[in-house]
């Protein structure tokens, strides 16, 4: 019998294959492969059925029926192939010439922030930033060089100018790249503090030190300390235990994620306590493993849970008003997330992913350390002809 059995039918090709040495079937293959496309232009003769459009997958809402919908999942982005259309890969290409781990793969990521249409996703293990540019739909990869190579950046803030701060566990430094992406300094003497996230209000930067449980307060412009706050413990409004994340209101008031103390702690710019959001536990407004957090211009708080794989929303009051980010409908869901962020600027650029009828006001960028869903976009909005309440910050309790 002949190994290779070759049927068309209709401008499909079948391949049955016996016994063959491996060399063999990978020559048979490369040259299977450049006789299809070499045919493709004759093939007029055996008449082929007329192209469909594959069948769009169902939008994931958050929360789920009765609950009006406010949250879209939009995309995710994981890998070069993910924004450029020659990296797309899979089906009659990958069995004929095997699966190859696709390009710009992220590894380990973290910290995430959006400008300018692009995307920097900070992978710890690459390392560097890993560019998701969807203007251009290219990939990059942003490592510094010189004495701004980065060696374990952890996290991300990108400032309206466009200047770039970093965090970096491995060097105990917060490095800075302007615009362009070129180095520009490097702050934190060493032993100084351990960096792991790092956020701005006006001349301000404020870095999470997780190693001292504190939040250090230098000049953004020199580096030098104006002062600090925070202190090893569990007692309210006095210590913070395991300080991983934070995030800066409009109001200038600092919300610091304590994952030691199962908590949002809030203070005001100046470093004074004003309350704490959640407790340890298992119910909605409570944490096992809180990380990643962010805040809309509503005053909306947004906090990941690792445990939970999910974000849960707050209102400025500290009342839960919903998760999302967890499996619907055989979904993959978030996994392990940490780092998130708001964007107001580029929702053009994933308004064609909305659900028809579904109106975006932001968009929410949630990163997943482990699984195939490393950085998911949400967008936030209404969906047109639904029935929402008249109070557009305290949105109905939906988790369940």
């Amino acid at each position: 019998m002949d190994p290779v059995a070759l049927v068309r039918c209709s401008g499909i090709v079948w391949v049955q294959t016996m016994k063959l040495h491996r060399s063999v079937f990978i020559s048979l293959r490369l040259r299977l492969l450049g006789a299809i496309l070499g045919a493709l232009a004759l093939l007029a003769g055996c008449a082929a059925p007329p192209a469909q459009a594959p069948a769009s997958k169902a939008a994931v809402f958050y929360p789920l029926p009765p609950d009006p919908p406010r949250i879209q999942h939009l995309a995710t982005y994981a890998s070069a192939r993910d924004v450029r259309p020659d990296e797309a890969g899979g089906g009659l290409k990958d069995f004929l010439l095997g699966k190859e781990k696709p390009s710009g793969a992220l590894v380990r990521p973290y910290g995430v922030a959006m400008f300018d249409g692009k995307i920097y996703v900070v992978d710890t293990r690459a390392p560097g930033l890993a560019i998701f540019d969807l203007k251009t739909r290219s990939h990059s990869l942003m490592t510094g060089t010189g004495a701004g190579r980065m060696q374990r950046p952890f996290n991300v803030f990108i400032d309206a100018d466009g200047s770039k701060y970093v965090t970096d566990i491995a060097r105990n430094q917060v490095l800075v790249y302007d615009r362009s992406d070129s180095f520009v300094a490097a702050y934190g003497a060493k032993d100084g503090f351990k960096p792991v996230d790092v956020a701005i209000a006006g001349e301000r930067l404020y870095v999470v030190d997780i190693e001292h449980h504190e939040v250090q307060v230098l000049d953004k412009r020199t580096g030098k300390l104006q002062f600090k706050f925070g202190r090893n413990g569990t007692d309210q409004g006095k210590w913070m235990n395991q300080p991983t994340n934070l995030a800066i209101g409009r109001d200038g008031d600092v919300y610091v994620v304590e994952t030691g103390n199962f908590r949002v702690a809030r203070y005001t710019s100046d470093g004074k306590f004003v309350r704490g959001y959640g407790e340890p536990g298992q119910l909605p407004g409570q944490f096992a493993r809180p990380k990643g957090i962010a805040l809309d211009r509503a005053g909306r708080l947004y906090v990941g849970d690792a445990a939970f794989q999910n974000v849960q929303m707050f209102d400025d009051g500290g009342r839960v008003l919903m998760a999302f980010g967890q499996p619907v409908d055989g979904s993959q869901g978030l996994n392990l997330p940490a780092g998130i962020a708001i964007d107001y600027d580029n929702v053009d650029l994933l308004r064609d992913r909305a659900a028809p009828g579904f109106a975006i006001e932001h968009l929410i960028l949630v990163v997943s350390q482990f699984g195939p869903n490393q950085v998911d976009v949400f967008g936030f909005g209404k969906l047109s002809g639904a029935a929402y309440p008249p109070d557009k910050q305290h949105e109905p309790k939906a988790v369940r």
